[in-house]
């Protein structure tokens, strides 16, 4: 019975591991690539729009949005990957993407692409920094890296775009909460 029980942990526990890296797949410029289409019922394309662009203002901050044009945004943002065991745990890198989120009447689609890593470095001071002129796409990350080192960024950005897309999905169902503007008191300074 315990070797039916490990067993089946085993699987489900491996099963978990491998479905992270299926959420990327490549694109026609074989690049690694998320994608999703939303159908989003009765709700027109400048709704989803500005949904949108409150999504990256407000949850994704520091995501640069290059440029917004018609029913489309584009940007550009990072996230760091992480490495070592529990209490040892540090920055292993950081992985720069784009993203791309279109806007049609009852409709959406985003996706994130163009993935570059960039390792990291301990600097003089003990820091985790940023190696200098080292970037590395995804793509070709294999002639470069260990397989098992890939394997945990790929796994890592996936989870990362699979969270993204929840993220994006959920603001896009809500309208976005608008800010009372207060009074200001107006001193006159003509009139004692």
């Amino acid at each position: 019975m315990k070797t039916l029980l490990i067993g089946l942990l085993g699987i489900l526990f491996a099963k978990n591991t491998f479905a992270q890296q299926n959420l990327l797949s490549f694109d026609e410029h074989n690049k690694y690539i998320y994608y999703q289409v939303v159908d989003m019922p009765a709700l027109p394309a400048d709704t989803l729009h500005e949904r949108g662009g409150y999504f990256l203002k407000t949850a994704y901050s520091k995501t640069v949005v290059k440029w917004a044009g018609g029913e489309s945004l584009k940007g550009e943002g990072k996230f760091l990957t992480y490495g070592g065991v529990s209490v040892m745990r540090h920055e292993k890198g950081e992985v720069a993407y784009e993203l791309n989120i279109e806007c049609k009447d009852q409709k959406y689609r985003f996706w994130l692409t163009n993935f570059v890593f960039t390792p990291y470095q301990r600097d003089r001071y003990g820091n985790f920094v940023p190696q200098q002129g080292v970037d590395i796409p995804l793509e070709t990350a294999s002639s470069r890296l260990e397989k098992k080192e890939l394997d945990s960024y790929l796994d890592e950005t996936g989870a990362f775009c699979k969270q993204w897309g929840d993220k994006l999905k959920s603001f896009m169902l809500k309208a976005p909460a608008k800010k009372k503007e207060e009074a200001v008191k107006k001193v006159v300074t003509d009139k004692w």
